[in-house]
């Protein structure tokens, strides 16, 4: 339990636990986002083009309240914010029961909205919380365990949500939009439990801790360069940007992929294939990533995940039957270590302007928002298969920053450079 124990001797492992509940949370309602474009293709009678705007309704809430949660943090604590993120996740859960009354997409799109703006105080928040909750050494082994449970919420949302979303729908044949009558019964759930979680964390005791570095940082009141003149955060805005943009595309279209390019594939089966098969090595990713991270450098590794994701993406794209489908998997692996890697190259070496530069990069999550809607028209107008080059060219990007990114941070630190290592916080 040393990995808990703070410097005054007090064990902090209840707080963990309560704050791992929040990464499955938000891991197991990104999980059931990613089965509702095919739903509301199927029920709804919409184009690939309409269903992406399913992930831009998530996204756009994470551009829009990533710095407003650093601010409610900042005034009433990480406890405060916490709360605050359930509440609203909570209100865009049970949203969904009216919506089904009402019956259009504005409305689904509406409720997701809400509940983004609640899981993106819980991002902004919870990670960097569960790097502080014991000595700073081992904070990026605790934020790896924290991201066990959001990886296993990942896997768990479309198969627990497919399972009322697919289930009355004749596996993906044509349904009427009746059929959404039952897409409130998960969200319910969720409602519910989130709400149990609300008066848990109430009458918790949640310490309002601070990172180390932080308070070294603003006690030596260093001047930095003004944070547009650092390009390597500059750029690992957008490599961020990009990343996640490729990382929704395919998880968007996943099912649709499948069901275009697998015969006999129901909309039913896909969503299991999604949920433990894409999932699934998404979470194993990142149980290897930690490790491949800390025997190689953090932006070496980057272009070469990168790299692997662009080839990947081209035998997806040429189709091939299983092949495409076996290299489409593998994008899910390779993936995982991506968004911790940018957003740790990214604020390295930022000192007093880290909380605002955090922020910033939570807010280029909106690059999610982009690509469905781009990759859906694609598909409308071409077929799925060629769609996927939108994360295709995404990887490149994000190659090139990794291979790039010593030379930028040297630059940025006055030609000195730096050879401590970056610490791995939050993942997506």
């Amino acid at each position: 339990m040393k990995m808990f124990t703070t410097a005054n001797g007090k064990n902090l492992f209840v707080t963990f636990a309560l704050v791992t509940t929040l990464f499955l949370l938000w891991g197991f309602c990104n999980g059931m986002i990613d089965i509702l474009n095919k739903h509301f293709q199927n029920t709804l009678h919409i184009n690939k083009f309409q269903s992406g705007f399913v992930q831009f309704a998530n996204y756009l809430a994470y551009f829009l309240m990533a710095i407003p949660a650093g601010l409610l943090a900042k005034k009433f604590g990480y406890k405060g914010g916490i709360i605050i993120g359930l509440v609203l996740i909570a209100l865009g859960a049970f949203w969904f029961i009216p919506a089904t009354k009402i019956g259009t997409y504005w409305a689904f799109l509406t409720g997701l909205f809400i509940l983004a703006t609640g899981m993106t105080c819980l991002e902004t928040i919870a990670n960097p919380y569960a790097t502080v909750l014991g000595p700073p050494e081992s904070g990026a082994t605790r934020i790896n365990m924290a991201q066990t449970f959001n990886g296993l919420g990942w896997i768990l949302g479309p198969v627990v949500g497919g399972y009322f979303v697919f289930g009355g729908s004749g596996e993906g044949a044509a349904a009427a939009p009746a059929s959404n009558a039952g897409l409130y019964i998960p969200y319910m759930g969720v409602g519910i439990v989130v709400t149990i979680l609300i008066v848990v964390f109430a009458l918790a005791n949640i310490p309002d801790l601070h990172n180390e570095e932080e308070v070294k940082a603003e006690a030596a009141g260093k001047a930095v360069k003004p944070l547009w003149q650092r390009h390597h955060f500059t750029l690992g805005v957008l490599a961020q940007f990009l990343y996640v943009a490729a990382q929704t595309g395919i998880f968007s279209f996943f099912i649709n992929y499948l069901v275009e390019n697998v015969q006999g594939m129901t909309d039913m089966k896909a969503k299991d294939w999604l949920g433990i098969g894409g999932f699934g090595l998404f979470m194993a990713g990142r149980f290897c990533g930690s490790f491949v991270v800390g025997m190689m450098k953090p932006q070496k590794a980057l272009a070469i995940y990168a790299s692997i994701c662009f080839v990947l993406c081209l035998l997806a794209m040429a189709g091939l039957g299983m092949v495409g489908v076996i290299a489409l998997f593998g994008t899910f692996f390779f993936m995982s270590i991506m968004f911790p890697t940018i957003f740790a190259l990214g604020i390295r070496g930022l000192g007093e302007h880290t909380k605002l530069a955090s922020s910033l990069i939570v807010m280029s999550i909106v690059g999610g928002a982009i690509a469905p809607p781009f990759m859906g028209w694609i598909a409308d107008h071409a077929s799925m298969k060629i769609g996927f080059a939108v994360p295709t060219i995404c990887f490149v990007f994000v190659a090139l920053y990794g291979l790039i990114w010593k030379k930028l941070e040297s630059k940025d630190a006055g030609g000195a450079g730096s050879d401590e290592p970056v610490v791995i916080r939050p993942m997506h």
